[in-house]
């Protein structure tokens, strides 16, 4: 509540959030008990309702603990679009007692290896036209079983035709069940028509439920443990601070493999007994039709996401007026945009900050005082300070320092992996605080704002890009004599990745064949945009190459107009 210490904080909102003793998945199981013929999940016309969600989210733990051996504790891959398979497969795993460990679709099979054997994962879900590098990994024995997955199976004879909504633009969504390739792998339909039951009792509030995958600036991506309690308190606090309850309808847009989309478009509707209306692949047009159709009323997304869908022409006809709650973050919303949402369709963006650390939701702004381009107010049970990066000393409003912050959704620590948990918490006042990486200042409200990084990252569109991960996959490549990867302005996704190299002398080397060569060997979001030939990297009086130095040159350079263009 209002105080003089906390002037803006939220009417109504309390100063902390109570995480309830129980799992993800009792909450689905309330939902279903409490409204089983309730819509669930929206899908290509088709409608998947709680109790069906229920009771296919049970058969799938039965077929994981009975049959392929899965026990509490263990860790799955789950590989897939969004569809509502994923969201049966999560809680599927998750009421056998096991951790979900959701992997980027776009993913390489060498990424994929990484993610099965930094995790122990033996056990893999994974849609039929995403088989490549999980078969490769069984090939490799690094998994033991694969359940497989068509996205057709999702689509019923009363949804709408998959011509008008469910193809366009992902052909995958319309193709029939493919044979099972020979070895280790099963149908997911098949594997839930057994009915089998699941273990006895729910997983405990404090056991591992997801494994989402970071990078860091070095070394391969790194596991964050995430509890149920971690990943509720999260949900728990943003249902409140934004007022959604059970008869809220969300577009789930975001990709659930990332916290985004698996907070604000699975686990916080879910938890609420809302419906959610599913797109497997961002359409602008096509989310404006179903925003219209659905009557949905809350929509979390990077802002480039906001921005391409307000510029369609539809947006203006159509009846977007049930849309009140529109959140997210990742990249400052530009002011011109935020001033016409406000305008023209009497929204505010509601701007919010939070990591794959922190289950998504840690800071946000009040909805009714917003700051634009601003981190908000630490949210409830949260605590933020800005830090001297060297002596960890807290510093007054108004300069510059590093943002550390502790809470009930911070996760319970990296995987397997205790130097960087030495290197990512710290200890102010007896108190542990995690180092966000990210320089910030605090107002005199009491309201954050980023204002630079103070480790190497790159920020395209709402995906982390860490240069040193691709640096070092750049220099695999046999023409690349050195490599500096930097962040350049994008006036759609923030950012952008560039690479300058300096070629081996001799080796021919073009920035289409090396752009070619990085998609077979890294994500997609990760390629750089923009390859630059330098003679050399400027580097600094120990050696080290002056990547601030060459961020700021090739930035400043993006916003300069060329003589051509002007």
């Amino acid at each position: 509540m209002p105080s003089p210490n906390r002037p803006f904080w939220p009417r109504g909102v309390p100063a902390d959030v109570r995480v309830p003793q129980v799992p993800l998945t009792h909450y689905l199981q309330t939902a279903a008990e409490r409204w089983p013929d309730k819509p669930a999940i929206v899908f290509a016309g088709s409608t998947l309702d709680y109790a069906g969600l229920w009771q296919r989210s049970c058969a799938l733990a039965g077929h994981l603990a009975q049959r392929l051996g899965v026990r509490p504790g263990d860790r799955v891959l789950l590989v897939a679009q969004n569809c509502p398979q994923f969201v049966v497969a999560t809680f599927g795993i998750q009421r056998a007692g096991a951790a979900v460990v959701p992997v980027n679709p776009m993913s390489t099979a060498p990424e994929l290896a990484h993610y099965a054997h930094d995790s122990g994962a033996r056990v893999a879900i994974c849609a039929q036209e995403l088989l490549g590098p999980v078969q490769q990994a069984v090939a490799d024995g690094l998994l033991d079983a694969v359940l497989v997955l068509a996205y057709a199976d999702a689509l019923t004879a009363d949804g709408v035709s998959t011509q008008t909504e469910a193809v366009q633009g992902v052909p995958a969504l319309a193709e029939a069940r493919r044979p099972l390739p020979d070895g280790p792998y099963h149908g997911f339909e098949a594997a839930i028509a057994e009915g089998l039951a699941p273990p006895p009792s729910h997983a405990d509030v404090h056991a591992l439920a997801a494994l989402p995958y970071t990078s860091g600036t070095t070394g391969a991506p790194k596991g964050c443990r995430h509890s149920h309690a971690t990943l509720l308190a999260s949900n728990l606090a943003s249902q409140v601070w934004r007022g959604l309850h059970s008869e809220s309808v969300f577009l789930c847009v975001a990709p659930l493999f990332h916290m985004l989309g698996m907070q604000n478009g699975m686990n916080l509707p879910i938890t609420l007994g809302a419906t959610v209306v599913m797109m497997p692949r961002w359409n602008a047009a096509q989310a404006v039709a179903l925003v219209a159709r659905h009557r949905v009323s809350v929509w979390a997304a990077p802002p480039a996401m906001v921005m391409d869908f307000f510029a369609q022409p539809e947006a203006a006809t159509a009846d977007l007026s049930s849309l009140s709650m529109l959140s997210g973050g990742g990249a400052a919303m530009p002011e011109a945009v935020a001033a016409m949402l406000q305008a023209r369709f009497g929204l505010a963006y509601n701007e919010a900050y939070g990591l794959t650390e922190t289950a998504a939701f840690l800071h946000a702004n009040p909805v009714d005082r917003g700051k634009r381009q601003c981190l908000g107010l630490p949210t409830q049970g949260v605590h933020s300070l800005v830090v001297d990066p060297e002596s960890l000393a807290p510093l007054p409003p108004g300069e510059v320092g590093e943002l550390v912050t502790r809470g009930p959704q911070l996760m319970l620590g990296y995987w397997r992996q205790p130097e960087a948990d030495a290197q990512a918490f710290v200890t102010i006042d007896g108190q542990r605080y995690l180092r966000t990486g990210d320089l910030a200042q605090v107002d005199e409200e009491g309201y954050f704002f980023m204002r630079d990084r103070l480790k190497r990252m790159i920020n395209a569109s709402g995906f982390k890009v860490w240069p040193a991960e691709v640096e070092a996959m750049l220099y695999e490549h046999e023409a690349v004599l050195e490599a500096c990867v930097v962040g350049v302005p994008d006036p759609r996704r923030g950012e952008t990745v560039r690479a300058l190299v300096v070629a081996r002398p001799g080796r021919p080397l073009t920035e289409a064949g090396l752009l070619d060569w990085c998609r077979t060997r890294m994500s997609a979001y990760k390629v750089p945009r923009s390859v630059r030939f330098l003679s050399a990297l400027p580097r600094s009086a120990t050696g080290k190459v002056a990547w601030r130095a060459l961020q700021e040159a090739e930035a400043r350079a993006a916003l300069i107009p060329t003589q051509e263009a002007a």
